[in-house]
């Protein structure tokens, strides 16, 4: 099959991903999930935690105007700023259409694939399980809520309230912590378990837990990967991954 970008190993997307400085969990679970012909190319950008003050989107615009240009250099069939806290605004698609006007390159961000795989899923009553601190658990239920879900429960393991120097730990959560911190989370009430942010491990516990729970399981991963193959036109569907991926 002749590459639809001259290139030996992406015959099918190339796939731009933009991450946060210590993550190291995104690209890791990405190459997990795609198929033959899909590659992965990521870049960092610094970390920026104020999302809402004029000046901190300026700021956050800037740092992901140049990103989005040098990824774009590969080619990319689409790029995604991969970080779900990082890119909370109002309305969530907001960034992401900014983003794809100033750089003329098709754009996803983390919140909104995750309000469109919630949407597509058909989930209005949510738990969501984070790695966070309550003050950004709290800022990510209200985002959720302006939204339209109705956040049933939501549940941190405290990362981050000693402040960012505690990030890297959250990549180091091991995996059985993290599915006995989701059981916790979950409300036998809601639609969907949403478990969130980019760096945290998740991709084996998806099926997994959908089994155990009886409803779909989305996370920052596996949402922003759905809507980026979506962009890129490719419409696979995959039985390893949720859900999401395999029914949307």
């Amino acid at each position: 099959m002749p590459s639809r970008h001259q290139s030996t190993y992406s015959t099918r997307a190339k796939l731009g991903l933009i991450v946060p400085p210590t993550n190291t969990v995104n690209e890791a679970e990405w190459v997990r999930m795609a198929p033959e012909g899909v590659t992965i190319h990521s870049h960092r950008v610094r970390l920026h935690a104020d999302t809402a003050s004029p000046a901190g989107q300026a700021a956050l615009l800037s740092d992901l105007d140049e990103a989005v240009g040098l990824v774009a250099q590969t080619g990319a069939d689409a790029v995604a700023y991969a970080c779900t806290a990082g890119s909370m605004v109002t309305p969530a698609a907001s960034l992401q259409d900014e983003l794809t006007e100033r750089t003329g390159t098709p754009c996803v961000t983390t919140s909104a694939a995750i309000v469109a795989a919630l949407s597509a899923l058909g989930a209005r009553r949510i738990s969501v399980a984070t790695p966070y601190a309550e003050t950004l658990n709290a800022h990510e239920a209200e985002f959720l809520a302006v939204h339209g879900f109705d956040v049933l429960s939501i549940a941190g393991l405290g990362i981050g309230a000693g402040g960012p120097s505690e990030y890297p730990r959250i990549a180091r959560t091991p995996l059985d912590a993290v599915a006995d911190h989701a059981r916790n989370a979950f409300s036998p009430e809601s639609d969907a378990l949403l478990i969130a942010c980019t760096d945290f491990p998740t991709l084996p516990l998806v099926a997994r837990l959908e089994a155990e729970l009886g409803v779909p399981v989305v996370t920052s991963n596996q949402a922003t990967f759905w809507s980026m193959l979506r962009v890129a036109g490719i419409d696979d569907r995959f039985e390893r991954f949720g859900r999401l991926l395999a029914e949307h």
